[in-house]
């Protein structure tokens, strides 16, 4: 059994490992950190997890509490990883962190789209960026992973695949998030009054996940998020010039036949296709009136955006089945 630590276990994501874990035939979640909840029973956080572990209890994070730990999971604010990794990482523990401290390449990318600098820029090199579909071998290597942010993960998927067939620098994402994306902590913007019956766009020109799309694609990126009213899911629609007539559908059939996670059809996705699950639905076409493409990606912005994609990074690194714990189906209706 593998001793797993998550910090940050009292908040979505938190509880989304938790749930994935409980399926998961190696990873047992040893010790819980969330300093809002400290001294609090998993149970009293996360009410629907009362079943499978009633007796955790959530602890305020100590670096010594992981000295029997075989495994962490980290789902924190960008920031406070880097005052945690460098012992994480001298302690030789394989670690999978969520948080956008270690995703991008270099220091300074970092300090333009979160406007501070990196504490810790050194560690940088010693994170695979964490998605397995384009970076599997890195992954399966590595003993530190950066999980891709929620959006970049649809957009990548999208895309990737269809570069050779598009002009980089042309490419537009417009994508929508369900309200989970923006964390537990209570903010008017996200309040029920506020969202519900509710679309609007957020973050224009300056969304620090474009720094995410820009580094895996090559090229400069017009991002535009959206906030939707739903709890989970993420619907991104991605445009691009054409460097010809060209059939990306079959370029997204053919880079990810076999992947057990990644569906390609005719059909476009719809958020509720995916919901709880580590899926993504995808379709491409190429429109001869414009020169243009179009390339859809519907994933769980808790699951395949974060949770999931941590515990199948996480599988990679430890020689497990890659799906194990995870889900290839969404819950419908």
């Amino acid at each position: 059994m593998i001793r797993t630590a998550i910090l940050g276990a009292s908040g979505f994501v938190g509880a989304e490992l938790l749930r994935l874990a409980a399926a998961h035939s190696a990873i047992w979640p040893a010790r819980l950190f969330g300093d809002s909840h400290a001294g609090a029973s998993l149970p009293a956080v996360h009410p629907h997890l009362a079943l499978a572990y009633p007796d955790l209890v959530v602890e305020r994070y100590a670096s010594e509490a992981l000295q029997d730990i075989d495994l962490v999971f980290a789902a924190l604010p960008h920031g406070h990883s880097q005052a945690i990794a460098a012992d994480i990482l001298d302690r030789g523990i394989p670690f999978v962190d969520l948080g956008a401290d270690f995703r991008l390449d270099d220091a300074a990318s970092y300090e333009r789209w979160y406007n501070e600098p990196h504490a810790t820029p050194d560690l940088l090199g010693r994170f695979a960026y964490g998605i397995p579909e384009i970076n599997r071998d890195a992954i399966r290597d590595a003993k530190a992973v950066a999980a891709a942010g929620c959006y970049p993960t649809a957009a990548i998927l999208a895309l990737k695949p269809l570069l050779g067939l598009i002009d980089p620098g042309t490419i537009t994402v417009d994508a929508a998030s369900g309200v989970t994306g923006a964390g537990r902590a209570a903010k008017e913007e996200t309040a029920f009054c506020t969202v519900d019956g509710n679309f609007a766009a957020y973050g224009l020109l300056s969304h620090r996940h474009t720094a995410e799309m820009e580094m895996a694609l090559g090229g400069s990126i017009l991002f535009t998020p959206h906030l939707a009213p739903m709890t989970r899911g993420i619907l991104a629609t991605c445009y691009a010039k054409a460097l010809g007539p060209c059939d990306p559908l079959a370029a997204l059939a053919e880079a990810y036949a076999g992947e057990p996670f990644a569906h390609v059809s005719e059909r476009s996705p719809q958020t509720k296709w995916v919901l709880g699950s580590n899926a993504a639905h995808l379709t491409a076409r190429y429109d001869a009136r414009t020169g243009r493409v179009v390339a859809i990606a519907a994933i769980d912005n808790l699951v395949k955006g974060a949770a999931g994609q941590m515990i199948q990074c996480a599988n990679l690194m430890l020689g497990l089945d890659e799906d194990a714990g995870l889900a290839k189906v969404g819950v419908y209706p």
